[in-house]
């Protein structure tokens, strides 16, 4: 699912025709709606999905963005989800081209995160090994929007609009650039009271998550779109992981030809 970086539109909420677990109807709104995400926290660390859109061939963006590979259903249920974690994060290169700003723009769904027990508005959370090319992002530019870095570098940005903190966690040797996200994510857990994130990507950092066995579900748009090319951007990128991570399905909901499918990874006892 993706950020179409479009204002929240004030129609009724799109009807999806629901697939699993059983054959119904429901609204963006329902579909997104009391998913308890933090109650699933395991100890010592938040409860982690990822949310990406997928082309049928396997590619991860439309001229370097997401924003055209999903429809109204998409956008309506990527803003939903936000309603639904504590934290939503995503890599410094993924908050740049995507131009990232305030989490929840809309009052309605802040009132929304209100019901479910959380705040109105979720706490940012950036990947950033370096912070090189942050500060010039919309994202720093709310006051109302708390921002935590997860970094491996000890620099830190000008001052900003937004609230910033850093979780500084460096890979194993202090490898330059790398975060070790086990140990932001149990950070978070501790220090911010962090239960559950909602990633949206990039792909690499995806593919460190997963490579870390730190994943529980994801929420993956199929858009009924072939677009080919050379060496294209998949939704997990970087090298093959230790293990192939196995995922089984929640739900699967249909809107206009796009399949959005909720699938939540099966981790070794």
């Amino acid at each position: 699912m993706s950020d179409a970086a479009v204002s929240d539109s004030g129609d009724e909420p799109v009807r999806l025709r629901r697939l699993l677990p059983e054959p119904g109807e429901v609204s963006s709104e329902e579909a997104t709606s009391g998913l308890r995400l933090g109650e699933l926290a395991p100890p010592g660390r938040p409860y982690l999905v990822l949310n990406m859109v997928s082309s049928l061939d396997g590619r991860a963006t439309l001229a370097g963005r997401t924003a055209g590979l999903g429809g109204r259903a998409d956008r309506e249920l990527f803003h939903g989800l936000r309603t639904q974690a504590d934290a939503v994060m995503a890599g410094a290169g993924t908050v740049r081209k995507e131009r990232y700003g305030r989490m929840v723009r809309d009052p309605e769904r802040r009132g929304r995160r209100r019901r479910e027990g959380l705040g109105e508005d979720p706490l940012a959370c950036v990947v950033s090994g370096s912070l090189a090319g942050l500060a010039d992002t919309p994202l720093f530019e709310a006051p109302e929007q708390r921002v935590a870095i997860l970094t491996a570098t000890d620099d830190e940005l000008p001052p900003t609009a937004a609230p910033v903190e850093y979780v500084r966690a460096r890979g194993a040797g202090g490898a330059p650039g790398r975060v070790d996200l086990r140990a932001a994510l149990a950070r978070l857990r501790e220090e911010w009271r962090v239960r559950s994130i909602l990633c949206e990507g990039g792909p690499t950092v995806n593919a460190d998550l997963l490579a870390a066995g730190l994943v529980d579900e994801l929420f993956l748009s199929l858009a009924p779109t072939l677009l080919a090319g050379e060496e294209p951007l998949t939704i997990v990128d970087g090298p093959a992981l230790p293990e192939p991570v196995e995922l089984e399905p929640v739900s699967a909901l249909e809107h206009t030809g796009e399949l959005f499918l909720r699938l939540r990874v099966r981790h070794p006892t």
